[in-house]
């Protein structure tokens, strides 16, 4: 259940915004993907959905080509992106059934049952999204995400714009959800990191500039938090 990149660009027009990066994960971990603003992580999120063309490279989940075998990297992959866009209309339970078919889900109330159950969302059921706070609207964001029991979660800035409470909440559910699946996770918070980590990738103006196991921090920067090594990678100064 792992995510391979290898010799991945992507340019828009004349902007590089990926430069020949490669990486792999281990399986069942949460990695940490780092990086300033425009750095390439939401890009490279959107190439491994299959949401963006690339230029060249490869990409695999639990190798399977995402080029030569969309669908069916697609089928293993669970998807939550920034702006987490949802039918504000819809109920809950209505829009957990509507993904359901849209995987044609043999048993579909059993998962969506499961699902709510896994995201804490049984109180909120029945209530329209537009009615949900932005923790739970991230609650439904996540139970669409694993509705088809994906290997592969990938997830960005899962917790932007919550408050302390619901950061806590989602780094709990994301973190039980690891227990059986991969998940990439981009983040601007270093607590998180530090939190719910196993593996970091961090990426800087399109280029790869670390990635090393979190256990392997000390070691490998004596000394420094998250933060210092965050800096110390993607400083403009060290560019020059």
């Amino acid at each position: 259940m792992s995510i391979a990149i290898q010799n991945l660009s992507k340019t828009y027009g004349t902007q590089q915004a990926l430069d020949d990066i490669s990486f792999t994960t281990q399986s069942n971990h949460i990695i940490g993907f780092l990086g300033p603003n425009g750095a390439g992580k939401s890009t490279t999120m959107k190439i491994l959905t299959g949401i963006l063309p690339f230029q060249s490279g490869k990409c695999r989940i639990n190798n399977i080509d995402i080029q030569s075998d969309a669908l069916e990297a697609k089928r293993n992959i669970g998807y939550l992106p920034e702006n987490n866009p949802l039918y504000l209309d819809m109920y809950v339970r209505e829009i957990l059934s509507f993904e359901a078919k849209v995987h044609r889900l043999k048993n579909p109330n059993n998962r969506i049952n499961e699902v709510i159950r896994l995201t804490g969302l049984a109180a909120e059921q029945h209530k329209k999204i537009h009615q949900l706070s932005k923790g739970y609207r991230q609650r439904v964001g996540l139970a669409l995400a694993i509705i088809h029991d994906p290997q592969v979660l990938i997830l960005d800035e899962p917790t932007s714009g919550l408050d302390p409470n619901q950061i806590l909440e989602i780094r709990s559910l994301i973190k039980a959800l690891s227990k059986d699946k991969t998940v990439l996770l981009s983040t601007h918070i270093m607590q998180e990191v530090e939190a719910i980590c196993e593996e970091i990738v961090v990426l800087d103006k399109g280029k790869i500039k670390d990635h090393f196991l979190l256990s392997e921090k000390q070691s490998r920067y004596p000394g420094k938090s998250m933060e210092e090594i965050f800096v110390y990678l993607t400083h403009a100064e060290r560019q020059t």
